[in-house]
């Protein structure tokens, strides 16, 4: 018989959420150190930007259908989003990896908004890491109460997150050499 509770659940994962909300900027920062020289990675921006809009569409969805009380729906939406959120992750270290930055060239009050939205960007991608990780164990874990609490709190950072992020690409897009 299992006795294990949900709280017993999250415990065991809270380590490695912190890990993982840790170690992931670390990793992409210090990889964006890191030049590959002999790959041409150049096609890869605008698929990661689809995936970020995909994302945010994916997003929407799952609320939508958890509102509905379509609870598998909504369960496989959330899981296709972080595995998304993944693969667009390794897609842009892999492209920064092998490109250099490309400067924003716009001027003029543009180039603050942009400046805005690309900080926002960063500061939040990073931010929403340990929240969705947080929301994710505590649905895996049968938690649903304190799951609610967070994802409201989750999701309108991810998707500021994944529209933010087709936004920077769409408003540099015109600068990639």
């Amino acid at each position: 018989m299992d006795t294990t509770t949900s709280q017993d659940v999250s415990k065991r994962y809270k380590l490695w959420i912190w890990i993982l909300s840790i170690a992931i900027p670390v990793a992409v920062a210090i990889l964006f150190t890191v030049r590959i020289p002999g790959y041409d990675l150049s096609f890869l921006p605008p698929i990661y930007a689809t995936i970020n809009g995909i994302t945010a569409v994916l997003l929407i969805l799952a609320v939508y259908f958890i509102r509905r009380g379509k609870r598998n729906t909504h369960e496989l939406l959330m899981k296709s989003s972080i595995v998304l959120s993944a693969l667009f992750l390794l897609m842009y270290v892999a492209y920064h990896m092998t490109s250099h930055s490309t400067p924003y060239g716009g001027e003029g009050w543009i180039r603050y908004v942009y400046f805005f939205i690309l900080i926002t960007h960063i500061i939040l991608s990073i931010t929403v890491i340990p929240f969705v990780l947080i929301t994710y164990v505590r649905a895996i874990s049968g938690n649903f109460y304190k799951h609610k609490r967070i994802a409201r709190i989750t999701f309108p950072i991810w998707l500021y997150v994944a529209v933010t992020g087709v936004i920077v690409y769409l408003m540099i897009s015109p600068y990639y050499q």
